[in-house]
């Protein structure tokens, strides 16, 4: 077959399209920013699989944060590793999958305050008793299990949507809410946590302030600067 040929007939409808490479999309920021809120608009416009980072916290983490204890790191590595390793374990489903058809990869919500909990993450850096001291991994040497990209390894690189807000604004949205463990004053914590992301590779930022569907629209345009290839 020509190359003209081989052209056509990857342009044909019937032609099966070729797979993309999986991404994990952070939706990240303090509590009462409205995480769930935005990934599950960008759930909707990008048909990506989405996890909910809080959803994956053990049992004492909650009951921590139920009593508005805060959260230490030794609490909180080995979530953020849980969450990294379900993003790779769906990516090995869905490359494994003929029948997939969606945007492959995970979109999670997670506070992600410091940059090395990014840095687990991105899987660049592993949790442990030195995690906040040691030195990562450049993201580009960073490579998946061998099961997870059958019959090539893939990188699975992370990026990060930050919603930021003032102070005030964050007080009032969680004095809103309902059924949530997340106590308002726990809110001082968390922002003397929160290790600002911007500069770091592979971040974008969203306003508060913006409907969802404004940061929606930022986050996209954003991204896709980012990308390798149209979100």
């Amino acid at each position: 077959m020509s190359q003209d040929e081989q052209q056509l007939a990857a342009s044909s409808p019937d032609a099966p399209k070729p797979k993309r490479h999986p991404i994990v999309i952070i939706v990240m920021g303090v509590a009462g920013t409205g995480k769930t809120t935005l990934a599950r608009e960008l759930e909707k416009r990008l048909d990506m699989p989405y996890v909910e980072g809080d959803e994956l916290h053990p049992p004492a983490n909650i009951a921590k944060m139920s009593a508005g204890i805060p959260l230490t790191d030794a609490d909180r590595e080995p979530w953020l590793q849980l969450i990294r390793t379900t993003a790779e374990h769906m990516a090995a489903e869905q490359q494994a999958d003929p029948a997939f058809a969606r945007r492959p990869g995970a979109l999670v919500t997670c506070s992600a305050l410091r940059r090395y909990y990014r840095d687990i993450l991105r899987g660049t850096r592993a949790a442990g008793p030195d995690a906040s001291q040691s030195q990562s991994q450049p993201q580009s040497q960073t490579r998946l299990p061998e099961h997870l990209a059958p019959p090539e390894a893939h990188r699975l690189p992370a990026y990060f949507v930050f919603i930021d807000g003032s102070k005030e604004l964050l007080r009032e949205r969680i004095a809103k809410r309902q059924g949530h463990y997340m106590k308002p004053g726990m809110l001082d914590s968390q922002l003397q946590t929160l290790e600002d992301p911007r500069g770091e590779e592979g971040v974008v930022v969203v306003p508060l302030e913006a409907s969802t569907e404004e940061q929606a629209d930022i986050a996209i345009r954003e991204l896709s600067k980012l990308l390798p290839e149209p979100l």
